[in-house]
């Protein structure tokens, strides 16, 4: 019997979760990403880009297409989809799994600043001139520009169209992983002071956050949003290792 599986992504995880369950001619996989970067990276599975329509769009996927597991694999910050996917999850009965990687902890040499949100992150930015890097989604950085005082440095896969209404912003399109060395040697080039990160946990993003424990540069972090409480794993290879006892179970129950 083959099981389908929708892993909603966006994320390497999700990637590679993809991958490794590739591996099992038991899975049927699909892979959902919601479509916010132009150019997405190529995935090992079939993918469908774009938003379902809430919870119950969600839902009438899941039953169209007869899903058995759902998985979210999605971003951190990706609360709405998060909460959506349990909604779904509850309405439809099918069983899902999350992952859940862990947040950044304080070590010994952090100036950070932790705020709960984007207004908060866009207060705490002193009043005097700073060297600000952005690390941010495209649609998080608009309300930055009421701090035109600041110089800035914008990070990000696609570029910002339009360009933000600030008279001091550089501009650099990549897509990661970056390595510290090149973090490092990318913040002394722009002489940066002040990071401003979500607190995204993991080593994909990683990098940056260590190059300023080493260059001693203060980050405003910002933490995560509340997300639904449903079955979940730190990494990949858990989150792996929980869809093949669900596998097992379901056989079991002759599902």
């Amino acid at each position: 019997m083959t099981y389908s599986i929708l892993i909603l992504g966006g994320t390497a995880e999700a990637k590679a979760l993809a991958a490794m369950l590739l591996a099992s001619p038991d899975y049927e996989i699909l892979l959902s990403l919601a479509g916010r970067t132009k150019t997405p990276a190529e995935q090992p599975v079939p993918v469908r880009i774009g938003g379902f329509g809430g919870a119950e769009g969600l839902a009438a996927f899941i039953r169209e297409k007869g899903v058995d597991l759902l998985i979210n694999a999605t971003h951190p910050f990706a609360a709405r989809i998060s909460r959506n996917a349990a909604e779904a999850a509850i309405s439809t009965g099918v069983n899902i799994l999350a992952l859940r990687r862990p947040a950044w902890s304080r070590q010994k040499g952090d100036h950070w600043q932790e705020v709960a949100d984007i207004p908060a992150a866009v207060a705490a930015l002193d009043i005097a001139p700073r060297r600000v890097f952005l690390t941010l989604g495209r649609q998080e950085l608009v309300p930055f520009a009421a701090m035109k005082q600041h110089r800035y440095l914008v990070r990000s896969v696609d570029p910002v169209e339009p360009p933000l209404d600030l008279p001091h912003v550089s501009y650099i399109t990549a897509r990661g992983p970056f390595s510290e060395s090149d973090e490092i040697a990318l913040l002394k080039q722009h002489e940066i002071d002040l990071i401003v990160s979500k607190n995204s946990g993991g080593t994909a993003s990683a990098a940056k956050i260590n190059a300023a424990r080493r260059l001693g540069i203060e980050v405003v972090l910002i933490e995560r949003p509340r997300l639904p409480d449903v079955p979940s794993a730190k990494s990949v290879e858990e989150l792996a290792g929980m869809v093949r006892h669900w596998e097992l179970s379901a056989r079991k129950r002759g599902e």
